[in-house]
């Protein structure tokens, strides 16, 4: 297949081009710093993933919250006009969102038919995904990731993680009872490869047992042979991140009904045996690829 990566340089894209390239694809990537370029590079290929989008992982000003919406609204609309105007528009459409489209619950259960959040994470998801859709327009067959918290050791919040756990000053977050539902960096790119494949609509990208900050935190410190003694409090790292601290004290319990039943078949399923793989312990399983 032919496949063109937007935000290819990031920690998913990255992974994502050497599945690709792995497995014979061409790849071509772009950026929406030059929406109508990144067009350019689209022209009769089979799919495009669009995963562009600043940072939510910092602290939210007003500059960075118009940003993060920007970069993946404003942006993505400019892209998919430009998209419009090729002889030969990709087939299909594949763009990232996030299970904070869900908003945060410490009870309720998430699949892909629940609802959105009202808080500002999930209403830049649904602008998100309804700028997405817009590809539907076109003739082009259109997939979502709800990506929930991607772990892998060369980037995302495992790697921000690591040296404070590797120094035994780690430790649950707030109450330690927020949901995190997390993924291993080869099932997300397993999943995008089977929406690239031919699957359309939502997925939730999530591994099929959430676990609380608290076990989240036992588990990485066995991991590693470390204490994780050291807790966070809320008021802690509101003061340090302020309105974006929800995304570390707030969570969501996921399940990816849709993804399993259009036959995608998670690698790793528990939190224990994925930090095992990555972290190098043995278990018998395949550690994920760098």
């Amino acid at each position: 297949m032919n496949v063109t990566v937007i935000g290819a340089s990031g920690f998913v894209g990255r992974h994502l081009c050497t599945a690709l390239r792995a497995r014979g694809d061409r790849v071509s990537v772009g950026s929406l710093r030059d929406p109508a370029a990144a067009a350019r590079a689209c022209e009769g290929v089979d799919a495009v993933v669009n995963l562009a989008g600043e940072p939510v992982a910092q602290r939210w000003t007003p500059a960075v919250k118009a940003r993060i919406r920007a970069s993946r609204v404003d942006a993505g609309a400019a892209f998919i006009d430009a998209l419009g105007a090729l002889a030969r528009p990709p087939s299909g459409y594949v763009s990232a969102s996030a299970v904070g489209y869900y908003g945060s619950s410490e009870t309720a259960t998430f699949d892909e038919s629940s609802g959105p959040g009202e808080d500002f994470l999930a209403g830049v998801c649904v602008a998100w995904e309804a700028t997405a859709d817009r590809a539907s327009a076109l003739g082009m067959r259109v997939a979502k990731i709800r990506t929930g918290l991607a772990l892998g050791t060369d980037g995302g919040a495992l790697a921000a993680l690591l040296p404070l756990f590797k120094l035994g000053a780690g430790g649950i977050v707030a109450s330690g009872r927020q949901w995190y539902s997390w993924i291993a960096i080869d099932d997300l790119v397993g999943i995008y490869l089977h929406a690239i494949d031919g699957t359309s609509g939502v997925l939730n990208g999530a591994a099929p047992n959430a676990v609380r900050n608290a076990e989240f935190t036992r588990a990485l410190g066995a991991a590693l042979h470390r204490p994780a003694l050291l807790p966070a409090p809320a008021f802690g790292v509101r003061l340090l991140l302020g309105e974006a601290a929800l995304i570390a004290t707030e969570g969501q319990r996921v399940v990816s009904a849709r993804t399993l039943a259009t036959g995608y078949a998670f690698r790793y399923e528990t939190i224990d045996a994925t930090f095992a793989a990555l972290l190098g312990a043995r278990t018998g399983k395949q550690k994920p690829t760098p």
